[in-house]
């Protein structure tokens, strides 16, 4: 080869798990195919601090599950991924902008919005997505800081890991919350709510229910709250049985379930979280545009684990309900979407065209490439799968006579690092780099230890960015030169 190499540069596109594991995986690729000098990796993230649902998903009362942020740090503080923070793809980026500056561009957008649920009255005030939820008790920025928390009965409806969260954070006492990073806002409002009970539903049953035997057993340890399940929403069939014997997470699931159905002598707490099986949503009722109740149809089982509708029908009196009934990827302005599966059309990690081809230099990784299922194991493989093509694309084109650099032919045309700082320049984009998001972990922590808790989180953007200002930071140092 006679091209002049310099190294491949990819835009990684969101900083959460999938996205560094992403990075990660790529930094560390044997590229000795395709002829190149290395990788040039910019992660691109909308926010102005890293980790995604890790820092906006996970429950404050979850700190256990909050440690991956430890190793995502590591990752990023070796200094081989360079952190841009505050960039939303789509507005202060094109997808034009991304093809001239990066030869390849990997989309880890993951899935923030929540899945539809087609029953009439989800329009209604006090119907309310858990996505939105779980924005605002983590502190996501965009999100308004009041919530209103007005209702003592609440319906839930789902059979995962979030519904049981919603559940928790909605029941717990407030000052129960007190140890972990909640944001002073959200402390105050679930304060305020006079919450003495909430249903959590499930369409299907015991056997069929998504949560962690972990997370289950934890409701069960949550102060002056009882778990309820009723007798009559408990029932098994052959496919559950099956289910049951096959996997050692649903017998945990339903051994803790049957624990809590067969007690005798009820509850003595001031508050309940009731776990209904066998019970679809049918109609979210409303007064005066206002949730006043929902409306359940009886499922029972039909041998093999699914069910089917009895016509029966029971009125819940609730005043909010919540649809926990799993996320959504998002559209990136001029990257293919399939809106009924809410992913990119990809295979393998190769972002598809309409008729089926490989956009060159398109990639994706993470839930936006196969949906909101599976746990940080799954988003390491997929990153993995999705860099593993990356390189083979690269390798095959290295064996063209136009010579080694670009992904199946694709190539920047402005490929420096610091063109994309001048692009974002021009445009009044303030930037934040990695020395930035540690001027603000190092203040979370601070006001933290101020409280005697590991840190407070800040909430709103203008204040995340004026925290995150250093003169540290390389990447704030280029687009902010001194006079």
């Amino acid at each position: 080869m006679t091209t002049p190499q310099r190294p491949l540069r990819v835009a990684v596109v969101g900083a959460g798990p999938a996205g560094i594991y992403a990075a990660d995986v790529l930094s560390r690729a044997d590229l000795s195919a395709t002829e190149l000098d290395g990788v040039s990796i910019d992660l691109l993230e909308r926010l102005p601090a890293p980790f995604g649902l890790v820092r906006y998903g996970v429950a404050p009362d979850h700190p256990r599950i909050k440690q991956i942020v430890v190793a995502l740090e590591r990752i990023l503080d070796r200094g081989d991924v360079r952190l841009l923070s505050g960039v939303d793809v789509g507005t202060d980026l094109s997808l034009a902008d991304l093809r001239r500056l990066y030869d390849a561009v990997v989309f880890s957008t993951g899935a923030v919005r929540d899945a539809r649920l087609d029953v009439p009255g989800v329009e209604l005030d006090g119907c309310f997505g858990a996505a939105d939820f779980v924005s605002w008790y983590d502190g996501h920025p965009d999100v308004p800081r009041e919530w209103p928390l007005e209702a003592r009965q609440v319906a839930v409806i789902g059979a995962g890991n979030v519904a049981l969260d919603v559940a928790r954070v909605l029941a717990k006492h407030a000052d129960d919350l007190l140890p972990t990073e909640i944001p002073s806002n959200v402390h105050d409002g679930l304060k305020r709510s006079p919450v003495t009970d909430v249903h959590v539903f499930a369409r299907r049953g015991p056997a069929q229910a998504k949560f962690s035997p972990l997370e289950l057993r934890e409701l069960g340890h949550v102060p002056d709250v009882d778990v309820v399940v009723d007798v009559e929403d408990f029932d098994l069939d052959e496919g559950s049985l099956a289910a049951v014997e096959a996997s050692n997470q649903t017998r945990q699931v339903v051994r803790t379930l049957t624990d809590w159905a067969m007690r005798e002598e009820p509850g003595t707490a001031s508050r309940r979280i009731h776990l209904h099986f066998l019970h679809a949503p049918a109609e979210v009722l409303g007064d005066d545009g206002r949730v006043v109740g929902l409306r359940t149809e009886r499922t029972e089982l039909t041998g093999d684990g699914t069910v089917r509708g009895t016509g029966v029908f029971h009125d819940w009196d609730v005043q909010a309900v919540y649809r926990a009934v799993g996320y959504a990827s998002s559209p990136v302005q001029g990257v293919p979407f399939d809106e009924l599966a809410a992913v990119i059309p990809n295979a393998q990690g190769r972002v598809l065209a309409s008729d089926g081809r490989h956009l060159p230099g398109l990639y994706c990784t993470g839930w936006v490439k196969r949906g909101p299922v599976g746990l940080i194991g799954h988003t390491k493989s997929d990153a993995a799968e999705t860099v593993r093509n990356l390189v083979a694309d690269l390798a095959q084109a290295a064996q063209v006579a136009d010579g080694p650099l670009g992904c199946q032919g694709h190539r920047a045309s402005e490929p420096h690092p610091d063109a994309v700082l001048d692009v974002l320049a021009e445009r009044g984009v303030e930037v934040l780099g990695w020395a930035g998001w540690r001027e603000l972990d190092r203040h979370e922590r601070r006001l933290g230890e101020a409280e005697g808790r590991e840190r407070v989180k800040v909430v709103p953007r203008e204040e995340m960015v004026a925290r995150s200002r250093t003169d540290t930071d390389p990447v704030q140092r280029r687009l902010r030169p001194t006079a």
